[in-house]
């Protein structure tokens, strides 16, 4: 068995943590001792690793429940449920990075217009094209 500040450390987080992914439903003491310390037995820290390595690849709070649900009662589930879960999480990520790329090549431009000089902002580059419109600025700066 485990107190809670053993298991925190056992699997390199805090107490805070800990008692955070409690709070949210996701994993609960198997028991307390009699002076009330939380106790975890070793299926516990297994469940707590099992949460750590799904947030460390980007599973929200709300997916980590329901991949626990499916872990807990594996009988009772298909391979394509999991499937399903990280097929949108999938998604998910790729249409973020779709959008910070495209982040990427207007900031790209905002900067490749602007000289960067000392002189005044009254004229500057990247003002007026957040004032209009990127590609017009930038069109307009470079003579394309």
């Amino acid at each position: 068995m485990y107190r809670i500040g053993e298991l925190a450390k056992a699997c390199d987080i805090n107490n805070d943590t800990l008692r955070f992914y409690e709070k949210n439903g996701l994993l609960s003491p198997s028991s307390r001792s009699e002076s009330g310390y939380r106790l975890y037995t070793e299926k516990d820290k297994e469940t707590l690793e099992f949460i750590l390595r799904a947030k460390g690849v980007g599973f929200t709070l709300a997916e980590i429940r329901e991949l626990l649900s499916i872990e807990i009662n594996k009988a009772d589930n298909a391979c394509a449920d999991v499937k399903v879960l990280v097929d949108t999480k999938l998604s998910d990520v790729e249409r973020k990075l779709a959008e910070l790329t495209r982040f990427q090549t207007s900031l790209k431009r905002l900067s490749d217009a602007c000289c960067g000089g000392e002189e005044s902002a009254e004229h500057c580059t990247i003002l007026e094209a957040l004032e209009s419109d990127i590609d017009d600025v930038r069109h307009e700066h470079h003579g394309e």
